[in-house]
């Protein structure tokens, strides 16, 4: 089967990038051609999604044009396209026109002007709203985004054109069971949407996790921005060490907009935390060894949350919100503990993290039980599914049966 890869970025920039990083060589081993659509130039010196040495047939529309890329393209004739949302909505529109087409919906393309899916006031809470008219009269009141007028605009435009196009394609799928709701609500059908989880990013450990000794350590890993609840965290860990009666440490790795305001925040609070920036994998792997805990503390709902398995595959359970995706694979009492998300707030937290270090027993339950349901996410079972998906005039277009919680 010729499978064209259609993606914004060939440079590995963030979560969707590495998804393909996995994927696209494990295609190959299966025996499938596959070609490579994108949009940005790249810098061949950083790390590509696609292997260099597979030699990849490839076109970008930033180098040759869309029509001239499309034109060229044609000559290869992919059997079908496996899009990761685009830039370009007329790119986006002449794909489908032209062959069968397949989406991935990492984020929240075409149900949300920002692609926040949360607002910020009164309280930072997420939203379940359908895309529409009404998103503009709420975009300042409840602070969804920006506070520029023509970007707004500029977005909903975009966003509207994307729901338009939702209704075109062959097949969507979805990483959890919210998304697979959130999807279904703008309008594709059950027939067309598919719930096919994301595998971890990288191998995992086959043997279960080692017995910790808790250290009160304390670690996230993200981008630093506003919804992602860094500042919820660090609120939430004075009331949690006097609960525990022990202190606790943080290690905040990443990089973004709030990262001074949170080096603040944590002097001010009297938290012990470090901000090493952002690290590389094997600073990860070492990072996740001396964790007890890795906290997800977003305030909007996350689409997944593949963080979590990779740390669930170390043995390190969590502690979140229940927002979006993440109750997928975040377990109370199995593979972490669990915060309310209707609202997020502080106290629900800091709860939630005694809950996880109170007890040595059930910590070292929580420790096997994340390593046993991150191991439910397989990059094999993820490619039996997509490829039943992607396959030509395939007889089993009807839904893949939602995934249950593992017991």
């Amino acid at each position: 089967m010729r499978i064209l890869i259609a993606t914004s970025c060939r440079n590995l920039i963030g979560g969707v990038e590495k998804y393909l990083q996995s994927v696209i060589p494990s295609l190959l081993e299966r025996g499938h051609s596959v070609g490579l659509l994108y949009e940005h130039i790249f810098d061949p010196d950083k790390d590509t999604i696609d292997p260099p040495a597979a030699g990849l047939p490839s076109w970008c529309t930033g180098e040759t044009g869309r029509e001239t890329s499309l034109l060229s393209l044609a000559k290869w004739n992919p059997d079908v396209v496996y899009s990761h949302g685009l830039d370009d909505p007329e790119l986006e529109t002449a794909l489908l026109e032209r062959y069968s087409t397949m989406f991935y919906a990492h984020t929240y393309w075409g149900t949300c002007v920002s692609g926040r899916k949360s607002h910020l006031f009164p309280r930072p809470q997420p939203c379940a709203r359908r895309l529409g008219a009404s998103c503009l009269l709420l975009y300042y009141p409840r602070r969804c985004g920006g506070l520029h007028p023509g970007t707004m605009w500029r977005m909903f435009q975009e966003q509207s054109r994307r729901n338009s196009n939702l209704g075109a394609y062959q097949a969507v799928l979805v990483a959890s069971q919210h998304m697979y709701q959130e999807l279904e609500r703008h309008g594709v059908t059950k027939d067309r949407l598919h719930l096919v989880p994301l595998p971890p990013p990288d191998v995992a450990p086959t043997l279960p996790p080692p017995a910790r000794n808790m250290q009160g350590r304390i670690l996230f890993l993200g981008r630093l921005m506003d919804i992602k609840g860094v500042h919820y965290l660090l609120e939430s860990l004075p009331g949690a060490s006097q609960k525990l009666g022990r202190p606790l440490t943080v290690t905040i790795a990443g990089d973004g907009p709030d990262r001074g305001k949170l080096q603040k925040l944590a002097a001010q609070l009297g938290v012990a935390a470090e901000f090493p920036g952002w690290v590389s994998p094997e600073q990860k792997l070492n990072l996740l060894r001396q964790s007890d805990l890795l906290a997800i503390p977003s305030l909007w709902p996350e689409p997944f949350g593949l963080v979590g398995i990779e740390a669930g595959s170390f043995g390190v359970p969590a502690v979140g919100y229940s927002v979006g995706g993440i109750p997928d694979w975040l377990i109370p009492g199995r593979s972490g503990e669990l915060a309310p998300g209707q609202p997020p707030t502080v106290h629900g937290l800091a709860d939630a993290i005694v809950r996880a270090l109170a007890d040595t027993g059930h910590y070292r339950k929580l420790c096997m039980g994340a390593w046993e349901v991150a191991r439910s996410f397989s990059l094999e079972r993820h490619l039996d599914n997509l490829e039943t998906i992607l396959a030509p005039e395939s007889p089993s277009r009807a839904p893949l049966p939602a995934l249950s919680r593992p017991n």
